[in-house]
């Protein structure tokens, strides 16, 4: 990947106003795969000043107008689909067949669903004579993770066009890669000037001159609790709006009557989907005590079924986590799994055997996790999996939503009936019933610590607007 120095800023790429560098490491290699700029308050100060102009004009378009443009993003993204995939694989290591057909898809995805909710939104309503009128919020302030690169910013930045809003947007320093692709995308569609700038940098920096600028009306943030909080004290002082989608700790309840192959199965993969860095990944099963060993047999099977290794080869079916520090994380994370006594059913500490270099971890599973155990409580963000057993369904729930997150949950049962109730009883922002796949017109987003938003459709949308009250004497 060449090197990728400059902004872009009110339509033209442009130098940083302090010189400032950052290589991209490539997790499976530990190689670099680019070199980029770091930003600073003053490169912010520079793309929400022309964000502001820009919104002068976008903010007054029309819904024909912002659907075309759509169209047009659409078509300019379909050509660079293929490249955006090559980014991703490189800059997280996410595996060549699951960057082509989900990493780099969803963003399509997400672009095709805020057209549908563009064409039949109600911008204007009547209430007991009182006009209602819901309009562009402003400027928005983007800032996204690194584990769905692309998925993230287009999430956030589809429902921002769709709307009328212009966008600020930092991804993560760790997968800048391939934002920086879809920034010529933009381009190449005709998104007018300043509607959409990019500023490359760190949280502390950029970030938080994002989330505090006086010109900016939202700020929208994916990413860790921890750091959501500092984003919502950093916005404060300007009162603007704060969207946030947050960590997880997600579990699959597995019913004594649901298909046990089909479920326990389902589930790692889920969990392991994307290295287990998905803020909804499926981290903890919660089994009745009955089958614990018969489930933990057909999971140990679908764990050691994965193919580890490097994420050019189509058969890799599970990358390396995306940075060192991650790394370590999950390492430490597995050994405090070991030393509160778990049982390790698989894997364990250490890269898998033959993978001498990038941050591989082995496919882990853990079970007699009791709910206090650190690997049960606090978001792993690898592929790790806690199996927990109940007594009751009751007690099912109870420890489902023991937790400060609520982000999702999953239900598997023979009775979808019985399945519905469980899932009303979850207290989380996404339930999914019976291995049901994701849906980009659902709302995304979650209860408690794992956020205060909702992205995606209808729903997404309406984070972008005000309400307007027109009242005639």
């Amino acid at each position: 990947m060449k090197n990728a120095l400059k902004f872009y800023i009110d339509g033209t790429w442009v130098d940083p106003v302090v010189p400032a560098t950052r290589q991209v490491i490539n997790p499976a290699t530990e190689e670099s795969a680019g070199t980029i700029s770091m930003g600073s308050a003053a490169d912010v100060d520079r793309a929400a000043a022309a964000a502001r102009r820009a919104f002068a004009d976008f903010g007054r378009t029309t819904r024909a107008e912002r659907i075309s443009l759509l169209q047009s993003v659409i078509a300019s993204y379909r050509k660079r689909a293929d490249d955006i995939a090559e980014a991703i694989i490189l800059e997280i290591g996410s595996p060549r067949t699951f960057s082509v057909n989900v990493q780099a898809k969803v963003g399509l995805d997400h672009f095709e669903e805020a057209i549908r909710v563009l064409e039949t939104y109600p911008f204007e309503s009547t209430l007991r004579d009182t006009v209602i009128r819901r309009e562009p919020i402003g400027v928005c302030g983007l800032i996204t993770p690194w584990n769905w690169p692309v998925n993230q910013i287009v999430a956030k930045l589809a429902s921002a066009l769709a709307a009328g809003c212009t966008s600020v947007l930092k991804p993560s320093e760790l997968s800048p890669l391939s934002a920086l692709i879809l920034a010529e995308v933009l381009h190449d569609a005709g998104v007018p000037k300043g509607v959409f700038n990019l500023v490359n940098g760190d949280g502390p920096t950029v970030g938080q001159a994002i989330a505090s600028h006086p010109e900016i009306d939202l700020v929208s943030f994916t990413g860790s609790t921890r750091a959501g909080i500092l984003v919502a004290q950093a916005a404060a002082p300007t009162v603007k709006r704060v969207s946030q989608e947050l960590g997880g700790k997600s579990a699959t309840i597995i019913l004594p009557d649901a298909d046990l192959d089909q479920a326990v199965v389902g589930g790692v993969l889920r969990c392991y989907t994307n290295a287990g860095q998905s803020c909804q990944a499926p981290s903890r099963m919660l089994v009745h005590e009955s089958q614990l060993g018969q489930v933990v047999q057909i999971a140990r099977a679908a764990a050691q079924g994965m193919k580890v290794g490097d994420p050019q080869s189509p058969e890799t079916t599970l990358g390396p986590v995306a940075s060192r520090m991650q790394y370590d994380k999950v390492q430490g994370m597995i050994e405090s799994g070991l030393r509160e006594g778990a049982t390790l059913v698989c894997g364990g500490p250490d890269r898998p055997a033959g993978l001498n270099r990038g941050y591989f971890v082995q496919p882990t599973v853990f079970s007699d996790v009791r709910p206090d155990m650190t690997i049960a409580r606090e978001e792993i963000f690898g592929p790790v999996l806690s199996i927990l057993s109940y007594r009751t369904e009751d007690e099912a729930v109870d420890i489902a939503n023991d937790t400060v997150y609520g982000l999702a949950g999953y239900v598997q049962s023979g009775s979808p009936d019985k399945a519905r109730d469980i899932a009303a009883r979850l207290r989380a922002g996404r339930i999914y019933i019976n291995g049901a796949l994701s849906n980009s017109a659902a709302p995304f987003g979650g209860y408690k610590q794992s956020g205060n938003g909702r992205e995606l459709g209808v729903f997404g949308l309406e984070e972008y607007l005000e309400v307007k009250a027109i009242l005639e004497s």
